[in-house]
């Protein structure tokens, strides 16, 4: 079969995984408390990252590169806590299209700290994105709450935490930064989720479970996707997450159709697939490696 056949069709199940992740969360509707629920989330991860946490044993990393593992676990950790918080109280396709503007707050970030060239492209890019944002949000038609404001505060704190990423991935693996973010992010979640901890059913327990192990089954395939075929072939499909969360919403949570929230979500997505195409012709590897995308 063609290999670019073959990146397609893992990423398509990638992005239906996804957004399982944001419907098991959703499910939920705020039984449980979002620091606790993304401490949850994150502990059974790191469980199921043991055979990948046992290789980093003998690793003893020098202390600039710790702090680098450190920093991005604190900010990973808030930005996470705000995602949880924002699917609680969301529909889903809204969170699913405004999530796609990380891609776009990555370049301007790689432009300012990373030093990375803001090519014509990336400002083109940049520009319709905020017009496809404000699409979705419609300051002045309707009122911003506070899951729209928490939901782009967590877009934000995931910039910040991607950044850090491509730093340190010049000097390890993608398999050891990830399983790196899961230890220091459940570390730096224990706080939080002692603070608002609840009694949890054995639904929420087994529905927590359920979200960490697809999450966990998505950067697996999400993995073969990339080694498959190139990334200007995969990151498309991305923008099906936005279908998928349309449909989830609509027929399982019955909430309304938001045409503004899907126009909103196509222009940003054709933005983010504008600009791999433009990285892909100028032969560099695209700044927000999904490997590192962990919710």
């Amino acid at each position: 079969m063609n290999q670019s056949i073959v990146g397609i069709l893992w990423m398509v199940i990638t992005t239906i995984l996804f957004v399982g992740v944001t419907a098991t969360v959703r499910y939920l509707e705020g039984e449980v408390p979002a620091p606790q629920a993304a401490f949850l989330r994150y502990a059974i991860g790191t469980v199921l990252l043991t055979p990948s946490l046992i290789s980093l044993v003998k690793i003893r990393p020098e202390k600039p590169l710790l702090q680098k593992f450190v920093l991005r676990g604190l900010v990973h950790s808030i930005g996470v806590t705000l995602w949880f918080y924002a699917m609680s109280v969301m529909p889903v396709a809204e969170v699913t299209a405004i999530g796609f503007l990380t891609y776009i707050f990555v370049s301007i970030g790689a432009c300012i700290f990373l030093k990375e060239r803001l090519h014509k492209y990336r400002l083109t890019a940049i520009l319709f994105s905020f017009v496809g944002a404000l699409i979705i949000l419609r300051p002045g038609f309707k009122i911003i709450e506070n899951g729209q404001i928490g939901m782009l505060m967590a877009t934000l704190v995931f910039t910040a935490s991607y950044l850090i990423a491509k730093i340190v991935s010049k000097e390890r693996s993608s398999s050891e930064i990830v399983a790196m973010l899961s230890i220091f992010t459940t570390i730096f979640l224990i706080p939080t989720a002692i603070y608002s901890w609840e009694p949890l059913t054995l639904k929420a327990c087994l529905i927590l479970a359920f979200t960490a192990l697809i999450a966990t089954i998505g950067h697996i395939t999400m993995t073969q996707a990339i080694k498959a075929a190139p990334m200007v072939v995969t990151q498309p499909i991305l923008f099906l997450q936005l279908v998928w969360a349309s449909m989830v919403g609509l027929f399982i949570f019955s909430e309304e159709f938001d045409p503004f929230v899907i126009l909103g979500g196509t222009i940003i997505m054709i933005c983010v697939c504008y600009v791999s195409y433009r990285e892909h012709k100028l032969g560099k590897k695209i700044i927000n490696d999904p490997l590192q995308k962990v919710i």
